[in-house]
Order: C-alpha cells, then structure tokens, then sequence
C-alpha cells in the first residue's frame, strides 16, 4: 500500500453575527455542507442576544458565494471574510 498524497484545500476564515434562535447554528452549518465546504474548526461566542462565529473552512467553491447565501439566513446580521486581499465585509 502506497501512502497517498494530502491535497491541500484553499483554506478560509469567516466572521458571522448571527442572532441566538433554535437551530440557527445548525441551518448555518447545513448551508456551509451544501455550498461545499468543510468546517475545519469553529469558534462560537455567545454576545447577549448574538452569536459571533469565527469558521475556518476548506473548499474549492468561490467563497464569496458561500457569504452570499449566509446572509439570506434570517438569523444572519453579517459575514466577514477575514485574512487575505480579497477579505470583504457584508451585512444584511
């Protein structure tokens, strides 16, 4: 058995404000899944009546469409796109 090679993924780290409602973490997580992304890690910080995320996560797709489709969540209030040049803000 030959060992195979790791291929490595661009990696990506998001910011989200998303307000605390039952099961908002986890249709947040299920849009991550089905845009093609892998949760690498994740932070969740509860800030009164707000939840502050930091995502790291892995995928070939064009994160700004991930971001996009995060904002049509209700619960969202914002995505941020930290580290890198292309690092973009957005709010609902």
């Amino acid at each position: 058995m030959t060992p195979k090679a790791e291929i490595s993924l661009p990696s990506y780290t998001l910011n989200c404000r998303m307000s605390q409602e039952a099961a908002a973490l986890e249709r947040l997580c299920q849009v991550v899944r089905i845009r093609g992304f892998r949760i690498a890690r994740m932070a969740v910080e509860s800030a009164g009546e707000h939840l502050d995320i930091a995502l790291t996560l892995e995928g070939t797709r064009p994160i700004a469409m991930l971001q996009s489709q995060l904002l049509k969540l209700h619960t969202v209030a914002e995505v941020g796109l930290a580290e890198g040049a292309l690092a973009r803000s957005c709010s609902a």
